[in-house]
């Protein structure tokens, strides 16, 4: 292939990503694949470097991955194919079998006719520049040439075994929703070996996604997974996304635990292992996570919304745990230090033992605060990022306390409110939280001065 040209809205900040049929196509597969290939033979040295490619559940998948290898294998690359399964066996197989390089095909929770690619390289995540690179090497046509080649590894029941291999926890009654993700077959292996009683729901792979969307940070998605949750009575219920690298959670009273809600819990126990290890959460991330680390004896750390730039972070300061609150969960605590959803399971499985109580007790232990849902709202991609600097430079003036580690967090007397640009979409995203309900209407009341004279829509609350 000479040169080509990917549609410019598909190369995101973290991944590669576009409608199938408008946006993404085999083609556009086939590139990347000699594109990638080309970036990985670059920047590891290696002339052939062995290269896993996963997909998910998707229609499309199949397609798209048999058009990736052949693009991958035209440069002298060796593809090690491991499958159909979640997005974290493809990290698991790079892992374990100490390859240069993995590439995922997944639309990860996105609608159905979405699809795309999450990579990684030399054991750390492909994002930023480094897909803006990528896709200038396939509009140069600077692809390597060579003659590759592929075999086939089915890890599945190497990699469910990994996920229990130190397994702590005791009998519990546990309802489980892959929303017929590509976790689905790995959710049912995985139950059969744990102690207790399990029920599964949607763990047949369909990519059309019959029963609910598949995003377990929605609570109309956990709809299903509730009632379930009553029917049986059982002590709590876990949900996955589209690719398996995101957690829902709810407790044994229907109540949802959100994903910094999930880590304050798991970090008791890793604390106690590891007295004043650093944890890591985003700036969406509660006040309650970060001074419930304090709490306990750890190190809490602030950083930057993305999975990509939290894993570069651990890597940084050896965190032996991060999260975010979209619900990717990290632990390098006795595992490989990336976002996987069924490991993070069965250790909130092992947190629920180790702390002999139930799940819904432990939710009641953590301090409540009142706060906004992440709100998302239309900003143009020309202009997000100078609205939150144009915001700051406000703040700044007249000496708010700010943080700016993504975007701008500003702490009063209330609580905290934030402004962040995405990074994947045009809009800008802003959440509030206070002590109670009056500090957070005053709050909501700041934010929106401090956005007023940039001229932008305000969000909704």
């Amino acid at each position: 292939m000479s040169a080509y040209r990917f549609e410019p809205t598909i190369l995101r900040e973290y991944d590669i990503r576009g409608i199938v049929g408008k946006t993404l196509s085999g083609a556009d597969a086939q590139a990347l694949g000699q594109a990638f290939a080309t970036y990985v033979i670059d920047q590891s040295g290696v002339s052939a470097p062995r290269i896993a490619v996963g997909y998910d559940g998707r229609l499309s998948s199949p397609d798209m991955e048999a058009a990736l290898v052949d693009g991958i294998t035209s440069t002298g690359a060796q593809v090690v194919r491991v499958g159909l399964g979640p997005t974290p066996m493809l990290y698991y197989a790079a892992a374990s079998e100490k390859l240069e390089a993995g590439i995922m095909i997944t639309g990860s929770h996105n609608p159905p006719d979405y699809n795309g690619f999450k990579m990684m390289l030399m054991g750390g995540p492909v994002y930023g520049k480094m897909i803006q690179d990528i896709g200038q090497i396939a509009a140069e046509g600077r692809f390597k040439k060579g003659v590759g080649s592929s075999v086939s590894l089915d890890l599945m029941d190497r990699y469910v075994s990994r996920l229990i291999q130190d397994f702590k926890g005791a009998p519990l009654t546990v309802v489980w929703d892959a929303g017929n993700g590509a976790a689905g077959v790995a959710m049912e292996k995985l139950t059969r070996r744990l102690p207790g009683r399990h029920i599964l729901l949607n763990e047949v792979i369909d990519g059309t996604f019959p029963a609910h969307h598949p995003d377990p940070t929605e609570e109309k998605n956990l709809v299903q997974l509730k009632a379930a949750v009553a029917e049986h009575r059982a002590d709590l219920g876990i949900a996955f996304d589209g690719d398996g690298d995101r957690i829902g959670l709810i407790d044994g009273q229907g109540r949802v635990l959100w994903g910094d809600q999930i880590l304050a819990l798991l970090a008791r126990p890793v604390l106690e292992a590891l007295p004043g290890a650093t944890i890591i959460a985003d700036v969406k991330a509660s006040q309650v996570l970060f001074d419930e680390v304090a709490r306990l004896g750890g190190t809490p750390m602030m950083w930057a919304t993305g999975h990509s730039l939290i894993k570069k972070q651990m890597k940084v300061t050896g965190a032996p745990l991060a999260g975010e609150m979209s619900g990717h969960i990290f632990f390098a605590d006795r595992y490989f230090g990336f976002d996987d959803a069924l490991y993070a399971a069965v250790r909130v499985l092992e947190t629920v033992a180790w702390a002999g109580k139930p799940l819904a007790t432990l939710r009641d232990e953590l301090p409540t605060r009142v706060n906004t849902p992440e709100l998302r709202f239309p900003c143009a991609d020309t202009r997000k990022f100078a609205v939150v600097t144009e915001v700051k430079e406000r703040l700044t003036q007249v000496g708010a306390n700010v943080s700016t580690v993504d975007g701008v967090r500003v702490n009063t007397a209330d609580g905290w409110w934030l402004l962040r640009a995405s990074n994947t979409q045009d809009v800008l995203v802003a959440r509030c939280e206070a002590a109670d309900a009056a500090g957070l209407e005053r709050l909501k009341a700041e934010l929106l001065a401090a956005l007023a004279p940039s001229g932008v829509t305000p969000p909704q609350f």
